[in-house]
């Protein structure tokens, strides 16, 4: 059949015109495509974020839209535009106030230019990275009179992000989920199973197959741990796991708990002080094997000998332990550290990776855990790889084949002090690692901060009797610290580690303990920040530094990096605390804490640092020489946890009280019983010590001062 020219003639008209319609649609859609910044990107940004985005984003990492970047916990970027040739060029984009005096621990979390990130006291900022501005802030209000239930600060490590909705875990327990343009609630949950137990939250929640998972902390003062998960969208609870048994004359949970409840002996009524293993930082997932992992804690009491007086491994203490993700299961564990009797938490950053090991692929996690091991573990069945220590350990000589420590003989002994090696501070804490596929190596934060243990024979749970660290605080360990001062030496560092060959491939030393977490990156970089106020870009095969910019305070947390529009950007959350730092510093500078934000080319100016002061001696505050002895059992159980030893020690962000003007010692009932710092966080010790006992802590202070000062 013929088309009449006519005919051909109004198909193309019609063509035409429909092409002309389209076009007008497409820039209408285009022109009201909504503003960078605004409430309808921001929401349209973050409810792409699922478990398809987070895979998704894995091939080329632009975004950073989890605490670890990926469900790995790698912390590799794969973006090179900042890479070893033009680091160099780096400079500030923009620096963002925190508003924060306490510790910082989280990493930015960014999604199309849109930051996430906590501050002290669980407060949630959100941010524009294209200009560097507030888009909102939402402070949970924790009350700040339970600050001292925190064994380490009031710190937060960060939040997660899932189909429009920003979820954090608040110090007090709560679990809140926010409308991520806004900052409202959407829903809250109480986390908590017992109030009258000290337990708090200090870590991230994760988000797996549409549930947020969060653990706890408090095993210090004698909790029972457990890790919940709780419905995305409604905050209704999905699962709960405990981490390890308790009392026995009630039904178990499950049959992991009755198992567990073998390696304990119920003689020492573990059960009373919750036993610990509190899961308070690291998860990560594998969908492919349908396997979320979790690291659990320390004992309560640190000392096996007062929760388990026959001994026993005390399960699941001081394990990697995987999980169903679906119905909260347990499916396997490898026990670190067996019958944990020095507070080594496996809750240090793991990491899940693909290594070839005698010459087969494996799946694996790499794990560097308190205990000063550097774990390989198959994270398909839990079984046992290898592990070398990273540091000098004075507890194990090694593994064996079958994964079991073999300890040194004397290491539990309990008549005499000792240095732990490492101490309870960890030769690893939580600060982040990262793995670089590229080079192979995992970059960790390894240290040593001295501490000697020495059995305490008057132990009884909330026992607080004088002398016993921190039990004026609700603290319970079990042992007596620093009868004797620790000979070991402290030191940071950051280590390059390979985990085929388990050995050390490079290092750098700082000045401190207590670095920063790690970042790498396919432009063959390690991101690191230090205790004493840097953040440096080190070449990632040979540890050459390439970059540095000062911080001000000291920095703990760990970077993250992104593209917006095209550019590279690298983000640091900066604000000196912790465990450590709460009463030690390296940095002579202070300040608020701070997001920086920076890329090639950047010109922005740093912000002004404060010179911390440090005022003379106290000198001249009356005291009975008789009350020393006295005043120091006191001091060391209810002020030198946060606050130091006077005139010793020089403060973290916490004032050290030997550098305090006398006035303030003086008039010390004025502030430590209902006073003004207890909106700040200090204890209020009203009906725990009496005038008396206030005097002769005062004594035990300017008696300090005065012991250690100069001789003219």
């Amino acid at each position: 059949m013929k088309t009449s020219m006519a005919a051909i003639a109004r198909l193309n008209a019609s063509a035409f015109a429909l092409a002309l319609l389209g076009l007008t649609a497409a820039g209408s859609a285009q022109s009201a495509a909504p503003a960078k910044g605004s409430g309808e990107h921001i929401t349209a940004a973050i409810k792409r974020v699922d478990g398809a985005f987070m895979r998704a984003n894995e091939a080329k990492t632009p975004d950073w839209p989890s605490y670890g970047l990926d469900y790995a916990e790698t912390r590799f970027s794969k973006l090179d535009q900042v890479n070893t040739s033009n680091v160099k060029d780096m400079g500030l984009v923009w620096s963002y106030n925190l508003e924060s005096t306490r510790g910082v621990e989280a990493t930015p979390l960014v999604v199309d230019g849109i930051m996430y990130v906590t501050a002290s006291w669980s407060v949630v900022h959100a941010v524009d990275v294209r200009t560097g501005k507030r888009i909102w802030s939402y402070d949970p209000k924790v009350n700040r009179a339970i600050g001292f239930k925190g064994c380490c600060d009031v710190v937060n490590r960060g939040v997660a992000l899932h189909k429009g909705k920003v979820y954090v875990a608040a110090f007090d327990g709560r679990l809140i989920a926010l409308e991520a343009a806004t900052g409202k609630v959407a829903w809250e949950i109480d986390t908590i199973i017992d109030h009258s137990r000290p337990y708090t939250i200090t870590g991230a929640p994760r988000v797996f197959k549409d549930k947020v998972i969060i653990g706890n902390g408090g095993a210090e003062y004698g909790v029972r741990g457990y890790v919940t998960a709780y419905d995305a969208a409604s905050g209704k609870q999905k699962w709960r796991w405990f981490t390890v048994p308790g009392d026995p004359s009630k039904p178990f949970e499950d049959a992991s708990m009755a198992a567990a409840a073998k390696t304990w002996d119920p003689s020492g009524k573990y059960w009373e002080a919750g036993g610990g293993g509190t899961a308070w930082d690291t998860m990560a997932f594998d969908p492919a094997l349908n396997l979320m992992y979790i690291g659990t804690g320390n004992g309560s009491p640190w000392a096996r000998s007062k929760r388990s007086p026959a001994g026993g491994d005390n399960l699941y203490l001081g394990s990697v332990v995987a999980l169903n993700p679906d119905t909260g299961k347990y499916v396997w564990h490898y026990q670190e550290t067996p019958g944990d009797n020095w507070d080594y938490t496996s809750t240090q950053p793991m990491i899940l990776a693909d290594l070839k090991i005698d010459n087969k692929p494996r799946k694996v996690i790499l794990h560097a855990p308190k205990n000063g091991f550097f774990f390989v573990i198959d994270r398909k069945t839990g079984k046992f790889i290898s592990a070398k220590n990273f540091v000098d350990v004075n507890w194990a000589t090694g593994f064996d084949a079958k994964g079991r420590p073999i300890e040194v003989a004397d290491a539990r002994r309990t008549d005499r002090p000792a240095d732990a090696v490492p101490g309870p501070y960890g030769a690893h804490n939580w600060h982040s690692m990262s793995f670089n596929p590229k080079t192979g190596l995992a970059y960790l934060p390894a240290q040593n901060v001295p501490i000697n243990l020495m059995d305490d024979k008057n132990y009884k749970f909330n026992s607080n009797v004088p002398g016993q660290p921190g039990s004026g605080t609700g603290w319970n360990t079990g042992f007596l610290l620093n009868v004797e001062a620790p000979k070991t030496k402290p030191f940071g560092r950051l280590i390059a580690w390979d985990p085929v060959q388990q050995k050390e491939v490079w290092r750098q030393e700082h000045v401190s303990p207590w670095n920063g977490g790690t970042l790498t990156t396919a432009g063959n970089l390690v991101f690191q920040g230090t205790a004493e106020g840097r953040f440096v870009a080190y070449n990632a095969q040979n540890g050459e530094k390439l970059w540095e910019s000062p911080t001000g305070t000291g920095v703990i947390a760990a970077p993250s990096t992104y593209m917006v529009d095209g550019k590279q950007y690298v983000s640091i959350a900066v604000g000196w605390g912790g465990a450590y730092g709460v009463s030690q510093r390296a940095s002579e500078k202070q300040g608020p804490g701070t997001v920086y934000t920076f890329a090639v080319g950047g010109k922005a100016a740093l912000p002004d640092f404060v010179a911390y002061k440090l005022g003379g001696l106290v000198a001249g505050v009356k005291y009975d020489p008789a009350h020393y002895e006295a005043g120091t059992m006191l001091y060391v159980s209810n002020c030198v946890l946060c606050h130091g030893v006077p005139g010793v020690d020089r403060g973290g962000n916490i004032p050290n009280l030997g550098y305090m003007d006398a006035s303030f010692i003086e008039n010390l009932d004025k502030f430590i019983l209902k006073g003004p710092a207890v909106e700040r966080g200090m204890p209020d010790f009203t009906g725990k010590l009496t005038m008396e006992e206030i005097q002769k802590i005062k004594a035990f202070i300017q008696g300090t001062a005065d012991a250690i000062r100069p001789k003219k």
